[in-house]
């Protein structure tokens, strides 16, 4: 840089002269300043375990009229990372049946005898005897009090607790855990003067389930001439009953969940308890077929029960569809309200949430911008179900009838005839042990059987569903919706998600081929029906979803099941204001 250096003015005498000065002035920056944050994330998932180790052979000669204690000896240790703790239950499993406490004769069933004292006797009876090897909790199937766990107990006929411990307890290579983790089995015969001879086997299954508060999974008993449906775990909200089969029936639409569990997504309906037979899921609203009078014989219902995965983490910024193969199902939860939903990778690559969102806005939920991509990054009014579209709206906080009336309806009013309430108006926990007299109606009557309405979620206008707040707008809106951060709404029309994953579900689908395809597990579209002029429509016979893709000003396309032989892939168009569901999904890649 150049210097400009001082100087100096000859003036006459008597005058007055300013000073100038002339110079450079840098001003530098303070070095130490710039400020870096570098973080890392690590999810640990949970991992729960119990391994059983035989130190004592299970097979035992036992005379007649004789007793004998010590058959066996299984040391059970375990390891549980959930910090919610653990519990482990115990139940009779003879003949490979949950709650069967018979000692089980290899070739006649009328030699078989029940669980006892063990002890001398007319009848022949065996028992088991459960001890902690450490610790303060002793198995709750001992009914003495002195903590020596010496005496023998029946086999019990329901799953009872046994163990129940904190979490981070350690899995040693030898041994048993020093914090009492581990414990011991053992069984005792009393065998009587009259036992036929033969081998007898009897069988008691343990389950390991966490948190501590929760409950096994247990098998129910058929009912003839119904299909019954089953919560199948703990803490689950809502009630369903038997779905009626006549004698003549050869086919049946499956009813939609009607059951909520925080923390788990619903992935359908499964044919085993314990999921164990993974070709017997069934979506939410799938057609089974069956021969005619199959279910209606004595004890030969059908029963269904939930299949709930636990939530693996958030759906806000989820990155792990790329490593899911086909077909794969796991279950993720909304930041914004702590909605949990199943999650799949379906037959066009994408990874799509298989239940529909019932997301609203209770004013509470005001997150921050990084979990909702609408409306500027606000959650207020994104959200909201309650939000119509008209031509006159200006705010997307704003409620507008569908008439054309310039009639604002502020968030949160009562006004039922605008409402595009949770679950489909009427169906709270409250009153999930009712049912519409008909699908289509909001008047509900008490009965036995539900329709199912949970899995039905929220209905939203186009407007709400792309978060746009311009009246008549033709954009598509891609990049923002209603979906969590990361998350979109498909296209539609012929070039869409919603054509391309019919195509591949149903073989290369057109408008008339049949919509059981994307009924089918694990793709779980339900005939939730829709919304216009504040009343439901076709719910339980059709379902309506909206794409992001316009078609005009007014309208924009959207996935139709016409029926159980018709589905429209995208490429009908509708008024913008109706209500309708949504999906949202991810891409594969």
């Amino acid at each position: 840089m150049k210097k400009v250096p001082f100087c100096s003015l000859l003036v006459p005498a008597g005058l007055v002269v300013p000073t100038i000065l002339a110079g450079a002035f840098l001003t530098l920056p303070n070095t130490n300043a710039d400020d870096v944050v570098d973080q890392i994330n690590i999810t640990v998932p949970e991992s729960c375990t119990v391994e059983p180790v035989v130190s004592h052979e299970h097979t035992k000669t036992v005379q007649n009229n004789q007793y004998y204690s010590g058959i066996g000896t299984t040391t059970f240790k375990t390891y549980c990372n959930d910090n919610n703790g653990y519990a482990i239950y115990a139940v009779g499993y003879s003949n490979d049946e949950v709650g069967n406490t018979l000692m089980k004769h290899n070739s006649s069933s009328s030699y078989d005898f029940n669980t006892g004292t063990a002890t001398s006797g007319d009848t022949s009876n065996w028992a088991m005897q459960l001890s902690a090897i450490s610790g303060t909790y002793a198995p709750t199937i001992h009914s003495d009090t002195n903590g020596a766990f010496s005496s023998y107990h029946v086999v019990p006929s329901e799953y009872t607790k046994v163990v129940s411990f904190a979490s981070n307890t350690d899995l040693p290579a030898t041994g048993v855990n020093a914090d009492g983790s581990g414990f011991t089995s053992t069984y005792a015969a009393w065998i009587s003067a009259t036992q036929p001879a033969g081998t007898y086997i009897g069988k008691v299954r343990y389950q390991l389930v966490h948190p501590m508060t929760e409950m096994p999974l247990y098998p129910q008993t058929t009912e003839a001439g119904c299909i019954r449906y089953y919560p199948n775990g703990g803490n689950v909200e809502g009630t369903m009953g038997c779905q009626p089969i006549a004698a003549s029936d050869t086919s049946a639409t499956l009813l939609a969940s009607n059951f909520s569990r925080a923390g788990y997504g619903f992935a359908g309906w499964s044919k085993t308890y314990d999921y164990s037979d993974s070709t017997g899921f069934l979506g939410p609203q799938e057609d089974i077929t069956f021969t005619a009078g199959q279910y209606t014989g004595s004890n030969n219902g059908l029963s269904l029960y939930a299949r709930w995965i636990k939530s693996a983490g958030n759906l806000q910024g989820w990155t792990g569809c790329s490593t899911m193969a086909s077909g794969a199902v796991t279950a993720l939860t909304d930041q914004r309200d702590g909605e949990t939903y199943a999650v799949a990778k379906l037959a066009d690559g994408n990874c799509w949430m298989i239940e529909n969102i019932r997301l609203e806005n209770t004013n509470s939920d005001n997150a921050t911008g990084a979990l909702a991509q609408g409306y500027g990054g606000q959650f207020a009014g994104l959200a909201d179900p309650e939000i119509a579209w008209t031509n006159n709206i200006t705010t997307a906080n704003s409620l507008y009838s569908t008439d054309g009336a310039d009639d604002t309806i502020n968030i949160g009013t009562s006004n039922a005839r605008y409402r595009f309430p949770r679950y489909n108006n009427l169906n709270t926990p409250a009153n999930a042990s009712n049912r519409p007299q008909n699908p289509s109606s909001n008047t509900f009557t008490t009965d036995s059987t539900t329709v199912g309405m949970y899995s039905y979620g929220n209905y939203y206008t186009w407007s709400a569903t792309i978060a746009d707040t311009t009246a008549y707008s033709s954009d598509n809106h891609n990049t923002t919706s209603i979906c969590p951060t990361g998350w979109r709404i498909p296209t539609g029309n012929t070039s869409g998600e919603f054509y391309a994953l019919n195509t591949s579900v149903n073989s290369g689908a057109t408008d008339t081929t049949a919509s059981k395809g994307l009924r089918m597990y694990p793709n779980n579209f339900v005939y939730s029906g829709y919304v216009g002029g504040g009343s439901v429509y076709s719910r339980g016979s059709s379902g309506s979803y909206w794409s992001s893709t316009a078609s005009y000003s007014l309208s924009a396309y959207y996935l139709s099941l016409l029926d159980s032989s018709n589905v429209n892939p995208g490429t009908n168009d509708s008024y913008k204001y109706l209500g309708r569901s949504i999906r949202c999904l991810v891409s594969g890649t």
